[in-house]
């Protein structure tokens, strides 16, 4: 046995499904770890086949191929550093999340997660089966236990482990971004080593998958909480943590700190990252989106230039007889600032085509929502036609409020592949857009300074669908908006409550009805950023068909 002792971890981004892919980078992890001398490298959890997998994980010959690429990676780390790596193991006709010990050539020991969480978006309990709490796995220095993820979030795991002889916890984990999550994360994690008084090493995943951000973020805990390395928010990066035992007991050196950004930037990166992921784990190389010259559809083209580079990105404007001389101008200002691509393609003669076609039907019938729907589906058509015919993906632009209340027009503006502020509600879009003028990152693609004009920043929102209309003329202001649907959405509060906080039940009630009618509008919408821990589509599962009201006073 040895007094020193070197983990490597290896924060990095799989790819769902790439089997091939992710063995490569456990691999190249390997061996930076033997390169630098250490005794074990440490990957996260389900790091073989990505996370989350979702139902693919219920395919046999997947699993069986996962395992298969654990196998081939034993023997090619045979002549080093023990491996730890999460993927799937079948026991009889049970599947478990499991953490594999590769060592001397072959899997020397297997850890089952006991605890499967099943809220939010995690849905386990559906796809694997609890493991038994097994005993800490014996290296050539401390002696480790390994509660993998929503393990180490309860006391009994960890406390098992202890008892069994565990001298160090390594918790591998797949734990995706909501805002302000890191501070729940540390809070967890210090309580399982005071409660154990034993360091602990976290090592999270990094990287988009669909509407996930995994965060990275790991770190290492000496007993009595107090961190001896924390490594960066959002990126790939390796690290190595020196373990050495003094007076019976093993101490991580201090290492590195990586200070992580507040959530205003951790947000945007999140937007970022998962676009760029999305496109690029989908094979898409190349987005497209109409730009209006209003903030939403601006602050995506940012996050577009910014994800993938502006070469990558085209904005184009598609006006109306309604489109104002600002909104031209505004949009032409953002595409100048950024120096990506820009078309127009106007839609006035288009529409008049259609309300031709259905003149006769329509004869009589004042004009109403129905002609404003038809423009907006016509940019939607025109929009979904370049994206075949250039093969660039299409981004669509509504934000949280907007998609909560239905103030989207489905087949037109809804149309799209992903929308990077689907969770962002519009007073937030403000903010983000305010921060990004101000800071630049060397992550981001785009070029620093202002990329989104003051003037759309401060101008009254509008669709453009009528002579002078504005967004308050059919919805609460924003502040007030927001505010409510924070509320009912992200609280879950009732109707009472939103007005013993201020707010009108008139109000109240009217967006509650919006939320509800515009159920199937969301059940059809592309899939976008979760930056909250009540995000539209995994977090939050409501019927489309749904009759009952909060009637409560």
């Amino acid at each position: 046995m040895t007094d020193h002792y070197r983990i490597t971890l290896a924060q990095l981004n799989p790819t769902v499904g790439d089997l091939k892919g992710n063995a490569a980078k456990a691999l190249d992890a390997w061996r930076q770890g033997r390169d630098a001398g250490a005794q074990m490298v440490a990957l996260p959890e389900m790091f073989i086949t990505g996370y989350q997998t979702q139902d693919l994980i219920r395919r046999r010959g997947f699993i069986l191929a996962a395992v298969a690429e654990i196998v081939a990676l034993a023997d090619a780390c045979a002549d080093g550093p023990v491996l730890m790596i999460g993927g799937p193991a079948l026991e009889g006709v049970k599947l478990h999340n499991s953490y594999y010990m590769l060592k001397d050539g072959v899997i020397a020991g297997r850890a089952d997660k006991y605890f499967l969480p099943n809220f939010n978006v995690f849905d386990e309990v559906r796809l694997f089966s609890r493991g038994q709490i097994q005993g800490p796995f014996a290296t050539t220095g401390p002696r480790i236990g390994t509660p993998i993820c929503e393990d180490a979030w309860y006391p009994d795991v960890a406390e098992a482990q202890v008892e069994s002889g565990a001298e160090v916890l390594l918790v591998p984990n797949g734990s995706p971004y909501f805002r302000d999550k890191f501070a729940v994360r540390l809070n967890n994690m210090v309580a399982r080593v005071i409660e154990n008084d034993v360091p602990l090493v976290y090592v999270n995943m990094v990287g988009g998958q669909d509407d996930q951000f995994f965060d990275g973020g790991s770190f290492v805990l000496n007993r009595h909480g107090k961190m001896a390395l924390q490594m960066p928010f959002g990126e790939e990066a390796v690290a190595h943590v020196d373990l050495t035992r003094d007076a019976g007991a093993w101490v991580a050196k201090q290492g590195a700190f990586a200070k992580h950004p507040d959530s205003l930037e951790q947000d945007y990166r999140a937007m970022v990252e998962t676009l760029g992921d999305y496109c690029r784990k989908a094979g898409f190389k190349k987005v497209l989106l109409g730009l209006s010259g209003g903030i939403d559809s601006a602050i995506v083209a940012v996050i577009a230039a910014d994800a993938l580079g502006p070469q990558n990105v085209r904005g184009v404007m598609l006006p109306s007889k309604y489109t104002s001389r600002a909104s031209l101008d505004d949009a032409q200002k953002v595409v100048d600032a950024l120096g990506c691509a820009f078309d127009t393609v106007p839609i006035a003669g288009p529409v008049d085509a259609v309300g031709e076609a259905l003149s006769g039907l329509f004869a009589g019938l004042e004009p109403d929502l129905t002609e404003e729907n038809i423009q907006s589906r016509m940019r939607g058509l025109l929009l979904m036609a370049q994206s075949n015919k250039f093969g660039e993906m299409l981004l669509t632009t509504g934000n949280k409020s907007e998609v909560a209340v239905g103030y989207a027009t489905i087949y037109g503006d809804m149309a799209g592949g992903y929308n990077p502020i689907k969770d962002l509600y519009k007073t937030r879009v403000f903010d983000i857009c305010r921060w990004r003028n101000a800071n630049h990152r060397p992550w981001m693609k785009a070029p620093a300074g202002e990329m989104i004009p003051v003037s759309i920043i401060d101008k009254p929102p509008s669709a453009e669908l009528r002579p002078d209309q504005r967004d308050d003329d059919s919805l609460p202001p924003y502040d007030v908006l927001d505010g409510i649907l924070t509320m009912l959405v992200d609280d879950e509060a009732s109707v009472a409550d939103c007005v013993a906080a201020g707010y009108a039940r008139e109000t109240v009630k009217k967006v509650e009805h919006l939320i509800y009618i515009s159920e199937y509008k969301r059940f059809q919408s592309a899939p976008g950023t979760r930056l909250s821990s009540r995000a539209f589509w995994l977090d939050r599962r409501y019927p489309i068909v749904n009759r009952w009201r909060d009637d409560g006073v």
